[in-house]
């Protein structure tokens, strides 16, 4: 009877444990989720994204555009890749270059409307890297103020006769970031100097920033999202005490003469699109225009009698023009965005708040150009500043923007800049040679998510760099 009775309570234990080992199991199926995309998750610029992943991939015009859109769009895109040359000449729609510049066509710097990078070997023509220059204080618009000699950008090119400005040099010494697992990764930090200066000495004081040319893409989109919409996401204060306090930039319009809401430029310092441009012709080609209308020269030189291409040498109808191509670039689909990996990476992305400055989706407003109006777009900004920490301070103050501050880049098309550009480097100088060099880079505000990913397994970690690339 006693071997019965054991005998029994061992069944009813074993009974009883399958139950609820099963109910267990068949709760956790019914309660387990997977992981799926979002509808038209695909689909970065809405209306305006594009299918084509080639090398090409950032230079085709938004879909639905008016046939006297796409015109124009064909005229700016002729004007963007066509290269300057210097007055007088028989081209005279295309003259006036320099004196002094850094490139000699738009598409020097943004190759194939993509994104530039440093040097590789000292002495290499510039590939995207120029130098913004000032000394403390602020100038009559609230900008920069220039340094004495050489102005706010140095020139590291100039016309024939007339000697450049000098060179950009540019040296890294290795550091090293350590995962919490033990893994090490080697970062690359900058050293700026300037050689042969020809023109006398910097001033002392002289601030320098160093700044990436950026992929053209989406920026109509940008343009379009209502102002009300990105003062949304704004937190000066930190009201909700996660950390994470952005704030716009307040930057000088030139054609209104007034203050308006910076959104362009890597410290939102340029408050639309052809005013970035604008002061693209000018700093980085020497060809002036209406917004801009003064000659880069350093003072030590007269350069009155340095022939030109007119006053301006830019017509307002080819600015606009360039400023409508710009405008309306399409940006590439997502790739891959359903793979479950992918997926995964996305949830990681989102649970370290990544996604609190890289605002995955907004809506953009009505706007001029029709087919950018009221899409709903997956940019992963918020265009506004934050403090990045001192590791990528430049300490250059630009309006608003302080030493530490820079605007949250948009993220799409990501991980296409090796397919049109042939190199993975980011940030505002390049320093990072690939998105995992990129975060590690973070601090300030981001230093919170940073260390989330430096905690995150090998296997996660790889996740959420494989989603970026998707982007």
């Amino acid at each position: 009877m006693l071997y019965r009775s054991s005998l029994f309570l061992k069944l009813s234990f074993l009974l009883l444990f399958l139950v609820v080992f099963l109910s267990c199991s068949k709760d956790e199926e019914d309660t387990y989720v997977p992981l799926t995309a979002e509808k038209g998750e695909e689909l970065s610029g809405g209306g305006a994204t594009s299918f084509n992943f080639s090398a090409e991939a950032f230079g085709f015009a938004a879909p639905d555009l008016t046939f006297d859109e796409r015109l124009t769009f064909g005229l700016g895109n002729s004007f963007f890749n066509q290269s300057w040359v210097t007055a007088p000449s028989s081209t005279t729609a295309r003259d006036g270059l320099g004196p002094f510049f850094n490139a000699r066509n738009c598409s020097s710097c943004h190759f194939k409307d993509g994104r530039g990078r440093p040097p590789e070997f000292d002495g290499e023509i510039s590939k995207g890297l120029l130098m913004r220059l000032s000394i403390p204080g602020k100038n009559a618009y609230g900008g920069p103020r220039e340094e004495p000699v050489y102005g706010g950008q140095f020139q590291d090119n100039a016309i024939l006769n007339i000697d450049k400005e000098g060179e950009i040099v540019v040296n890294y010494t290795e550091i090293t970031e350590t995962y919490d697992d033990g893994t090490q990764v080697s970062l690359q930090e900058p050293n700026y100097s300037f050689a042969g200066l020809n023109y006398g000495p910097m001033a002392g004081n002289v601030q320098v920033s160093p700044r990436i040319a950026n992929q053209m893409i989406g920026l109509g989109l940008l343009d379009a999202v209502p102002e009300s919409t990105l003062l949304g996401f704004a937190d000066p204060s930190d009201s909700d005490k996660d950390g994470v306090s952005g704030r716009p930039n307040y930057v000088y319009d030139f054609a209104t003469e007034s203050t308006k809401m910076g959104r362009f430029g890597w410290k939102s310092n340029q408050p639309n699109i052809k005013q970035q441009v604008a002061a693209a012709f000018a700093g980085d080609i020497g060809i002036t225009n209406s917004l801009m209308p003064d000659e880069n020269c350093p003072t030590t030189l007269d350069c009155d009698d340095i022939p030109n291409g007119g006053s301006p040498e830019l017509p307002d109808k080819t600015l606009d023009q360039v400023a409508i191509y710009a405008s309306t670039l399409a940006v590439p689909a997502r790739r891959d965005y359903d793979d479950p990996d992918v997926l995964k990476g996305k949830e990681i992305f989102n649970q370290i708040d990544c996604a609190k400055c890289h605002i995955p989706k907004m809506e953009t407003g009505p706007y001029p150009i029709e087919a950018l109006a009221n899409q709903t777009i997956r940019p992963y900004t918020d265009l506004l500043l934050h403090d990045m920490g001192e590791g990528l301070a430049d300490h250059f103050t630009d309006y608003e923007a302080t030493g530490t501050e820079w605007r949250t880049q948009p993220l799409w098309g990501i991980g296409l800049i090796e397919a049109v550009n042939g190199h993975t480097n980011l940030l505002h100088d390049g320093r990072a040679r690939n998105v995992e060099e990129a975060i590690l880079w973070h601090s300030g505000e981001a230093e919170k998510s940073k260390n989330a990913f430096k905690a995150l397994s090998k296997e996660d970690r790889e996740k959420v760099i494989q989603f970026i690339n998707t982007l």
